[in-house]
């Protein structure tokens, strides 16, 4: 599935590729829309409606993945609610081992998220990733969504990496597709972003379902 002797760096997705996305799901679609309800005396297929609109409005752009956006535009602390569901905050199975297991293969492994700050700080948190990651990058530091080649091009003047060596695994069929198009040699799409829900089509990008299958071999050098 993949070929390690032409990859030095990892770039990793984080919600839904590191981390099982069903938190996000569940908050987004479930623990906001129950909270905006009850702040607004309507029913919750009502507080649905209206908040899935504006998701709609704004899917793909910074604003989708700014917390402080949909704090403003809400007028709730979302970054605070996210606190209550916490605990439904977990990598996905072998995450971690398969992130350990780069490290000391001699590689790099860079986190790349369209997570905001404040939620991938909450996250970092509740799990034990960020011990195991060389660099880790918040697209709202580049004013970018992951799906906006220029993002790309911005990331490879701070972190320099050779694109050819580059694997990225990410579970944004649209993500994956900009950093195709950016140059990215290598590519790996997740099948279950979420382990609550059925498998996603991967479409033309090869499928992953679980690290363990993955596992690189350390890093050679010249004979």
């Amino acid at each position: 599935m993949i070929d390690w002797d032409h990859i030095d760096t990892v770039l990793l997705d984080m919600d839904g590729t590191l981390l099982d996305l069903y938190f996000d799901n569940h908050f987004w679609l479930e623990h906001l829309p129950a909270h905006y309800a009850e702040i607004h005396n309507i029913n919750l297929a009502s507080a649905k409606a209206q908040l899935y609109e504006q998701f709609k409005e704004h899917q793909g752009t910074l604003n989708w993945y700014c917390l402080d956006f949909w704090s403003e535009t809400l007028n709730i602390d979302v970054a605070a609610l996210k606190q209550d569901v916490a605990h439904l905050i977990s990598p996905r199975p072998n995450a971690v081992t398969f992130l350990q297991n780069i490290r000391a293969s001699g590689r790099r492994a860079i986190l790349v998220t369209n997570a905001h700050r404040k939620s991938l700080e909450l996250k970092l948190k509740h799990t034990e990733i960020e011990d195991h990651l060389d660099i880790i990058i918040s697209s709202h530091d580049f004013g970018l969504p992951k799906e906006d080649m220029l993002f790309w091009d911005v990331l490879a003047r701070e972190t320099p990496y050779d694109e050819r060596k580059t694997l990225l695994i990410d579970d944004s069929l649209a993500v994956l597709r900009s950093a195709k198009l950016a140059g990215i040699g290598h590519t790996l799409a997740i099948m279950k972003p979420d382990s609550k829900k059925p498998i996603i089509d991967t479409q033309e990008f090869v499928s992953l379902d679980c690290f363990s299958s993955i596992m690189p071999p350390p890093l050679t050098g010249p004979a």
